[in-house]
């Protein structure tokens, strides 16, 4: 399965530059703390999500990179370029060894089940 993503052929040439570089500065600090850390948690201030995934794995013992991008006030235009970057709507974006793995309640689904014990080896 692979999610739609409009194919460049149908962005006209003049604006394929601006397309490519929306925002990307946000998605290249993103991708690079994912490379660099084993559990990466994106989130946003005021959003309970991103700190119930924090405290979860601050239970078990598991270190991870926190990334904040703004509140529900600021900054959603920059956090909208990770939301099309990952094709995940909503916050925490959580990373396991590289691989996206989706929100709070499915990182808590990874723990409860052991499999983010042996995704970590």
């Amino acid at each position: 399965m692979s999610r739609p993503i409009l194919d460049e052929s149908s962005i006209h040439p003049a604006i394929r530059a601006n397309v490519a570089s929306w925002n990307h500065a946000i998605v290249d600090e993103v991708k690079a703390a994912v490379q660099a850390n084993d559990v990466v948690v994106v989130g946003m201030a005021q959003n309970p999500f991103p700190a119930k995934a924090r405290k979860a794995l601050d239970a078990i013992g598991r270190p991870y990179k926190y990334l904040e991008y703004g509140n529900y006030f600021s900054m959603w235009r920059r956090r909208t370029a990770l939301k099309m970057w990952t094709g995940w709507p909503s916050f925490p974006m959580v990373f396991v060894k590289g691989m996206l793995v989706g929100g709070y309640s499915d990182l808590k689904a990874l723990i409860d089940s052991g499999e983010l014990k042996a995704m970590l080896g």
